[in-house]
């Protein structure tokens, strides 16, 4: 499969704390040109955050883009979405029973073990990170670096996505070193801008004629 070189993480307690409502903020991505949004939401399931996935689903398919959901394989059913999981997530194996073969899976991995073990998983993309300091993980895990991404990047047949401290400053340097895609998350959300101009920028930075 063809990744977006651009992969946006929408995670809802970052737009939140940045006062932004996260209908709005996934609607200026998506009217940007995003082919892939990831809703991330890992507090309590509210009807209130429910109701923005059933919201921001319907603008992932009016734009005929890719919605994915993190760690619930349930709600990913639900919505027709695809799913991202995590290593406390269930296995990609066990969430295959959940949504079945052909939904799209993404994998998280952090180091060479988790990236060769994922590599027998039926995924159809993984991520690895963080590569830089990150601040929006509680706990994250050891920082890879760009050097360990392009030692680790053979390893696996699947397409890869670098997160992780992605910013403007650095995306070329980590699609340089073998990523396929670059996942982003507090880049999203300007100080003196519309997340819309933010999200443009991204798109041409992470064109293959670059910015």
């Amino acid at each position: 499969m063809l990744l977006p070189r651009f992969y946006p993480i929408l995670d809802t307690e970052v737009a939140l704390r940045r006062g932004i409502d996260p209908v709005r903020a996934a609607q200026e991505i998506l009217e940007a040109g995003a082919r892939i949004l990831q809703f991330r939401h890992k507090g309590f399931l509210s009807r209130e955050a429910f109701s923005w996935l059933e919201r921001i689903a319907e603008l992932a398919r009016t734009a005929g883009a890719t919605l994915v959901v993190n760690d619930r394989a349930d709600l990913a059913k639900l919505f027709g979405a695809a799913l991202h999981l995590g290593q406390d997530d269930l296995l990609p194996s066990v969430a295959r029973r959940v949504i079945g073969p052909d939904t799209m899976v993404g994998f998280s991995t952090h180091n060479e073990a988790q990236l060769r073990a994922a590599s027998s998983e039926p995924v159809d993309y993984l991520a690895l990170g963080p590569i830089f300091g990150t601040a929006t993980k509680e706990n994250p895990d050891p920082t890879v670096g760009v050097d360990e991404l392009r030692r680790l990047r053979p390893l696996s047949p699947y397409p890869l996505v670098a997160i992780g401290g992605i910013t403007r400053a650095n995306a070329r340097q980590v699609l340089e070193a073998g990523a396929d895609s670059a996942a982003v998350i507090g880049d999203l959300f300007p100080e003196d801008a519309t997340i819309r101009a933010r999200a443009e920028e991204w798109l041409r930075i992470t064109s293959p004629a670059g910015p």
